[in-house]
């Protein structure tokens, strides 16, 4: 990445760890049009000390500063603008645009926007270049510094994403060796969830294909190790996505060092074509994400999510036979109407579907218990009132209880969660041999409790030491 030229456009973010570079900021530089020989892009880690983060802004001394804000990293942007503006003098001050998932749907009085100019909602690829160029063409008056955000797009118009230019270039060598890269082959989804923001975009767009695909290509060439993505649904068009899936089962059986790819996945469409197509990928090369979130049909018709528990069972299942794809299936606790009793009952079902070994031997499966987050600006607000549902005021807007999961529930539903990925999802032991088949929920509910009584957290715990709490915990 360029280094910054004083004067110029600096898009920054913090993203939730160093392996996870910014698709968004590398779309925005590379639609910016003459700007973008004048715009250089800075990323931070969440766990980077803020004097690293603050001293490369003070350096740059741009004209436009630009921040994408999510629920992971409000804190520590909010965190690092009033450590900047305490900084800044009244002429050094560039002009503050922020934009992301997060800061499209604020209220305007949010402290956050104390500190920014200008807000851009919804997707920023025109949007944005659109006000650099205002702001590079007439530096006075109405662009200027006001005292009062600006919000631009409030009406979340959508770009036309076949006009807009690709950004894949813009990752550095060293994203290409060492990070993830993140890939959009479509935008939006159909379905509805209200605790989703993708259900705010119900029409799907999807890139021209043979463009992408060779976009892909040449970054399989560069050497990417790891394709993750950012599709909702990939596997809502089947047609495109096996022709996809065609193209990178080409592409690892011709390169010699072999890569991952990613897929987010609806569990309801799994024909017996786009089985047999995954299971054509080598064991390590695919891993699949599907959003089961709840196994209660009531719950799910409640915040208009689609719901086939039996058929969507049935397919994990066959995904674990059949294919050697590492399956990451999430559940969501805490939503309304779904006490601890279904909740556990659901987890027991998804657990039933990918526990078992498949024929081979070779198929991983992961479980992540996730907890209902009030993301601004999405629907399932309107069950407050009738659900007892109250939530963290504060980012990531944690569910801390509901009417029918109160606080001491979702606390140890939260240990379960952590206790759950340190012991299984990564491997530690194999939770079957002491477990025994089914039911799973309530064994590891009590050993949850039992580790976190006996080292009052669930962080921090040396690998050796939890191994041998286990066992003494099933211990006759």
């Amino acid at each position: 990445m360029s280094e910054p030229s004083p004067g110029g456009i600096l898009l920054a973010v913090i993203n939730a760890k160093w392996i996870h570079p910014s698709l968004a900021l590398r779309l925005l530089k590379a639609n910016l049009g003459p700007l973008e020989q004048n715009c250089a892009i800075i990323e931070f880690a969440l766990r980077q000390p803020l004097r690293e983060k603050t001293d490369p802004i003070l350096a740059a001394r741009p004209r436009i500063l630009g921040l994408s804000v999510s629920i992971w990293n409000h804190t520590a942007t909010l965190e690092l603008l009033k450590e900047l503006h305490q900084t800044w003098g009244t002429e050094q001050r560039p002009l503050v645009v922020l934009g992301g998932p997060e800061a499209s749907y604020l209220p305007p009085e949010a402290e956050i926007f104390r500190y920014a100019d200008y807000c851009i909602a919804g997707e920023g690829e025109i949007a944005f270049r659109e006000l650099c160029e205002t702001i590079f063409n007439d530096g006075n008056s109405h662009v200027e510094k006001s005292g009062k955000t600006i919000f631009i797009n409030r009406e979340f118009q959508q770009v036309d994403i076949t006009k807009i230019k690709n950004a894949y270039y813009l990752y550095s060598d060293e994203d290409v060796r060492k990070k993830l890269i993140y890939v959009e082959a479509s935008r939006g989804c159909p379905f509805g969830c209200e605790f989703c923001l993708s259900a705010q975009s119900s029409k799907v767009r999807e890139f021209p294909l043979e463009p992408f695909l060779a976009e892909m290509n040449d970054l399989i060439q560069r050497g990417v190790k790891t394709f993750k993505f950012l599709d909702r649904t990939f596997n809502l068009n089947i047609e495109r996505a096996r022709h996809i899936m065609e193209f990178f089962l080409n592409k690892i059986e011709e390169r010699a060092e072999p890569f991952v790819v990613h897929f987010e996945m609806v569990p309801s469409r799994f024909p017996p074509e786009l089985i047999e197509t995954i299971a054509r990928f080598p064991l390590g090369t695919l891993r699949l994400e599907i959003g089961i979130q709840t196994l209660n049909p009531d719950v799910a018709a409640r915040i208009g999510r689609p719901s086939k528990p039996e058929p969507e069972l049935a397919a994990l299942a066959l995904l674990r036979e059949k294919t050697h794809a590492i399956i990451h299936a999430d559940l969501i606790a805490g939503l309304p109407g779904e006490d601890i009793a279904s909740f556990g009952k659901g987890f027991d079902s998804l657990w039933a579907a990918l526990s078992p070994p498949s024929t081979d031997g070779e198929s991983s499966t992961e479980i992540q218990l996730g907890i209902l987050k009030l993301l601004p600006g999405t629907a399932i607000v309107r069950h407050n009132a009738a659900f007892g549902m109250c939530y963290n005021l504060s980012p990531p807007y944690e569910v801390m209880e509901t009417a029918a999961m109160p606080a001491g529930d979702l606390e140890r539903l939260k240990n379960f969660a952590r206790f759950w990925e340190l012991i299984v999802n990564r491997g530690l032991i194999d939770i079957r041999q002491y477990c025994g088949d089914f039911p799973v929920f309530d064994q590891f509910m009590a050993l949850s409790d039992s580790l976190f009584t006996r080292f009052g957290r669930n962080w921090g715990i040396d690998k050796k030491e939890l191994h041998e709490a286990v066992a003494v915990f099933f211990t006759p």
